[in-house]
């Protein structure tokens, strides 16, 4: 594997490591690690390390990801289809954590597609506030959609746009942000050897103007008071802490701050030739320390002059579709079969667009001009009198939540 390496990263990686280089490239041929992230807005960490079909061991800077054997396929269980947990190469699973959001924050996940860091947000807020995720690519967000729905989200906004464009509709409205930058992909060449093609194609200077612009974008959405996360999964410096250092530079009420997380055999951030002491807060996964491919994580906090007036109105108030608030829009049929699960849809309205129902939780943001995807809970439709029930709907149920249900064995 090491001759098929290009020379110029081999010499980078080797100037960069030191004594821990031969290290480094000794774990090409080790061997690579999978992992699976447990959806706990379905089920416990514990419930289900007890029905597991799989020999599980816990990743250590999560709280409910685990190393799977590599001889056993978790994407064909019946368990995957239900939407108890997420496929996810183990030091990915990272930036998420770091971020660390909560019930009732406002979050954007910029660089969404296909969805492995928005189901991880999705469970830190416990479905509640608003999530949105998106990805420039409206091809890859829509297995980013498939995701979160099978993932049973009902707090999510899914869009296909220019970071440029979502900051016209949200100056200033995020709690937390996640930006898990396009990059050159350095941490995956021991799992896919054709991100090594791209990577001699296109070198690391191709993606630092498409982070940069990205990063500036990000920084006009958060609010005073927020976080934002900055990740790669690469090992290079002008894509990494040189990113950070522009963020701070564009921004200077942006600061660095210590992640509260403990990841045993990380590095620390480089920060020199920078002079830049704070860079050591930054931090670094490479494949010979951790069981993962490597990553990059820095957490930025932005201070300065609290918010006063909400930016962005709420939906309802310059909405393309119809606004229906409680149950009397609605037709009979619809109102009957969501009657049972009327607790679901106390705190909301209900957003007709055609015969789409959408439910929208109170507080969400109106979205003019956006290429949507989705917009709160698709619930079914509306044809003719009749109520056709979404798969969304029935995937953001869990068991006791409806009347009628049956219960299938996993075989």
């Amino acid at each position: 594997m090491t001759a098929k390496l290009p020379e110029s990263f081999i010499d980078r990686m080797r100037d960069m490591l030191g004594e821990e280089f031969p290290a480094y490239l000794a774990c090409f041929s080790g061997e690579k690690h999978s992992g699976l992230r447990v959806n706990t807005n379905k089920i416990t960490v514990e419930e289900f390390m007890r029905i597991s079909p799989f020999s599980l061991e816990r990743i250590p800077w999560t709280t409910d990801g685990f190393y799977v054997p590599n001889d056993v396929r978790p994407a064909k269980h019946p368990y995957y289809f239900a939407g108890l947990y997420y496929l996810q190469e183990p030091s990915a699973m990272l930036p998420a954590e770091v971020l660390n959001a909560a019930p009732g924050d406002r979050v954007l996940d910029l660089c969404a597609a296909p969805g492995g860091k928005s189901t991880k947000l999705l469970c830190q807020m416990k479905n509640t506030g608003v999530l949105v995720s998106n990805d420039v690519s409206f091809s890859r967000s829509q297995a980013l959609l498939k995701n979160l729905e099978l993932f049973g989200a009902s707090n999510a906004i899914v869009t296909a746009e220019t970071p440029e464009r979502l900051s016209n509709v949200f100056p200033a409205y995020f709690d937390k942000i996640l930006i898990d930058a396009p990059c050159s992909g350095e941490g995956m060449f021991r799992k896919d050897p054709n991100v090594i093609k791209s990577w001699v194609e296109h070198g690391n200077s191709f993606y630092v103007s498409l982070q940069r612009s990205i990063l500036k974008a990000a920084v006009s959405m958060l609010r005073p008071g927020g976080t934002m996360v900055y990740s790669t999964c690469t090992f290079a410096k002008e894509e990494d802490e040189e990113a950070v250092l522009y963020a701070m530079e564009i921004c200077p009420d942006l600061e660095l701050i210590q992640p509260d997380l403990s990841v045993e055999g990380s590095a620390e951030g480089i920060s020199e030739p920078y002079n830049a002491p704070e860079l050591k807060k930054c931090l670094r996964l490479y494949p010979h320390r951790v069981r993962g491919e490597g990553h990059f994580a820095a957490l930025l906090k932005k201070n300065g002059a609290s918010v006063t007036s909400d930016p962005v109105k709420p939906v309802g108030k310059t909405s393309s579709g119809a606004v229906i608030t409680g149950f009397s829009g609605l037709s009979d049929e619809t109102r009957d079969f969501l009657r049972p699960i009327v607790k679901r849809f106390e705190n909301g309205v209900f957003e007709r667009c055609k015969e789409r129902l959408n439910y929208l939780p109170d507080d969400f943001p109106d979205t003019p001009g956006l290429r949507l995807l989705r917009k709160g809970l698709f619930t079914g439709e509306e044809k003719k009198g009749r109520f056709e029930p979404s798969e969304a709907l029935s995937m953001s149920l869990n068991k006791g939540e409806f009347p009628n249900e049956l219960t299938l064995s996993a075989d």
